[in-house]
């Protein structure tokens, strides 16, 4: 199954200094219909304004990643950490038993995410964090993991859940494979252009959520970078 969840009818909201696009039950947005998707329980599409972000904010028992398309995310937690994450990057925390962090985009110009949720195989725990620089180059026409509940195997950032995280980037044209397991759960998104995926063409920023695939063959239409969870 390929349901194809476009960009325009996603939940939005312009804060001012957040535009931001909910592909999944969040905050004041609720659709019982889209509470998350397998494992996956939130998937954001912000835009941030300079000199702007989210302020020193909590969580609990949630795997969080942040892929940066754009511009820097600065972080600074309750553990001590602080970051740059620049784009091309990740960050991820385990929240854990309890955490308080911000981020904020101290760029001169906006900083564009996704912030990825997805749910630990086990509540609790000591929280973390950490960043790595993933360098768009090295994904060209291929996926690379950059988080997984398996780092070691990967060679990944690490997160407590049976999850991965990938990305691709990949011009105009050319196709790369993803060999899934039709009982999991996989939700794409591309940016930049579109793509058509097991003969489905969807625009840049859409929602693909996917199941019951044995394999995920995506086509580039026109340059694009892809992101991807594969979940329980």
């Amino acid at each position: 199954m390929i349901d194809i969840r476009p960009f325009s009818g996603l939940a939005h909201r312009d804060h001012g200094w957040l535009d931001t696009r909910h592909h999944f039950s969040f905050a004041d947005y609720h659709d019982p219909e889209r509470m998350g998707w397998g494992r996956i329980r939130v998937w954001n599409d912000d835009v941030i304004t300079p000199q702007s972000g989210f302020p020193p904010h909590s969580h609990a028992n949630m795997e969080i990643v942040t892929f940066v398309r754009a511009g820097a995310i600065t972080h600074k937690d309750s553990m001590g950490n602080t970051g740059r994450t620049a784009a091309g990057d990740v960050q991820v925390m385990s929240a854990g038993t309890g955490v308080t962090h911000a981020e904020y985009n101290v760029e001169p110009q906006d900083t564009a995410i996704f912030q990825i949720w997805v749910l630990p195989d086990v509540s609790g725990g000591e929280p973390g964090w950490g960043m790595r620089e993933f360098p768009r180059g090295e994904r060209f026409g291929r996926w690379e993991i950059v988080a997984s509940g398996e780092p070691e195997k990967d060679g990944a950032l690490p997160i407590r859940s049976d999850a991965r995280i990938l990305a691709a980037t990949l011009p105009a044209g050319e196709t790369v494979t993803y060999e899934a397991t039709p009982s999991r759960h996989q939700y794409l998104v591309a940016t930049g252009g579109r793509i058509r995926v097991n003969g489905e063409e969807a625009n840049a920023r859409d929602g693909i959520a996917i199941t019951g695939e044995e394999a995920i063959t995506v086509e580039a239409l026109e340059d694009c970078e892809l992101v991807m969870v594969d979940a329980r």
